[in-house]
C-alpha cells in the first residue's frame, strides 16, 4: 500500500540535511542522521504514521534529537582525532560535481552565511543544546516552544540557551564584502609568486592558520599564530610541492581556494578576511572531508 504521506515525507529530506549539517559540521554524518530519521519513520506502523499530524515536525525533532546525541558524543571522539577538526567544507552549486554523490539537489547544502566555515567553527565551540537552540531557533526559525519539546528544556532556558550562543556568533561575525573575494585573490598570487612579504602584508599580525588532515594527509598538527608565521609556513608549503595548481573556489558560500594535483583537489582553504586582512585560514586534507569535491 502506498504511503499516503510519502510526498511530504520525502520533500523534508533537503531541509534535514541542511538542518543537520549546521548542527554537526559533516556532511556524512548529517547523511547518517537523515537516513536513520527516515529508517525511524518506517519502523513505525502504518496507524502510527497516519496520527503523526505533522510529518516534517515530527522527522525535524527526531533528526534534532538524533544530533543533539551525537553532538553530546563528539568531545570523546574529537579526543581520539589527529590533529585540529575543521567542519567539512561544501562547495559552491556550480561546483558540486555531476557524479553519483552531488546529483540529488536534496542532498545539496543550501550556502547563506550561517555556513561559513567560521560560522560553523564558533557554533562547534557551544554546548550542544546551545547549538541546537540557536540553529533551530535562529537560522531555522522554530520557537522556543517547539525548540523545547526537542532538547527537553524549557522555553525559557532555550531562550537563554539561543541568546548565549548569539553573543558568541555576534562577536565573532564580519560584516561581507567584495573585498573578501580580492584579499583571497591576492593571496593566491602571492602565494603563487612565493612573494613572503606580500603574504605578510595580506595576513593580520594575530592571524591564526588551522590544518586538518586527520591523520590521513600530511598537515601541520597545532595552529600556527601570527601573520609571519603563517606566511613563512606558506613557503614552505609552497617550496614543497611546486607541481600543486590553485584555484579559486567557492567554500561554504565564501571565497576560497583549492589545491589540485594531477587534476584531483587534495586542499579546500577557507578564509576569514577583517579590515582587508586575513585573520583566519582553515586547511582542509582529510580525504575524508573532501568527499563533496572529489567523488566521481
Amino acid at each position: 500500500m502506498t504511503d499516503p504521506q510519502l510526498a511530504a515525507v520525502i520533500s523534508e529530506r533537503r531541509k534535514l540535511i541542511n538542518l543537520a549539517y549546521r548542527l554537526l559540521g559533516s556532511l556524512a554524518e548529517a547523511e547518517d542522521v537523515v537516513q536513520e530519521t527516515y529508517t525511524r519513520w518506517y519502523s513505525l506502523s502504518e496507524e502510527q504514521r497516519q496520527e503523526v499530524v505533522a510529518p516534517g515536525a515530527w522527522l525535524t525533532t527526531v533528526a534534532s534529537r538524533i544530533c543533539l546525541d551525537l553532538l553530546g558524543s563528539a568531545r570523546a571522539r574529537r579526543e581520539q582525532y589527529v590533529g585540529e577538526w575543521i567542519p567539512e567544507p561544501i562547495p559552491g552549486r556550480s561546483e558540486w560535481l555531476d557524479g553519483s554523490y552531488a546529483a540529488d539537489p536534496a542532498d545539496r547544502v543550501t550556502l547563506d552565511e550561517s555556513i561559513s566555515i567560521a560560522f560553523l567553527v564558533v557554533l562547534d565551540s557551544m554546548t550542544p543544546a546551545e547549538r541546537v537552540a540557536f540553529v533551530l531557533h535562529d537560522v531555522f526559525r522554530y520557537s522556543f516552544a517547539e525548540v523545547a519539546e526537542i532538547v527537553g528544556r524549557t522555553p525559557a532556558a532555550c531562550r537563554q540557551l539561543a541568546s548565549s550562543a548569539r553573543r558568541r556568533i555576534q562577536s565573532s561575525q564580519e560584516p561581507s564584502s567584495e573585498e573578501r573575494a580580492d584579499v583571497v585573490r591576492d593571496f593566491k598570487r602571492a602565494w603563487e609568486t612565493k612573494d613572503i612579504e606580500a603574504l605578510i602584508g595580506l595576513l593580520d599580525p594575530r592571524a591564526i592558520a588551522t590544518a586538518d588532515g586527520g591523520g590521513l594527509a600530511l598537515a601541520f598538527l597545532d595552529p600556527i599564530s601570527g601573520g609571519e608565521q603563517v606566511a613563512r609556513a606558506w613557503m614552505e608549503i609552497a617550496a614543497r610541492s611546486p607541481e600543486i595548481t590553485l584555484l579559486e573556489r567557492t567554500v561554504n558560500g565564501q571565497p576560497g581556494l583549492v589545491a589540485q594535483l594531477d587534476g584531483v583537489i587534495v586542499s579546500v582553504y577557507a578564509f576569514d578576511v577583517s579590515d582587508g586582512r586575513i585573520t583566519r585560514i582553515w586547511a582542509i586534507r582529510n580525504p575524508e572531508k573532501l568527499r563533496p569535491w572529489t567523488a566521481g
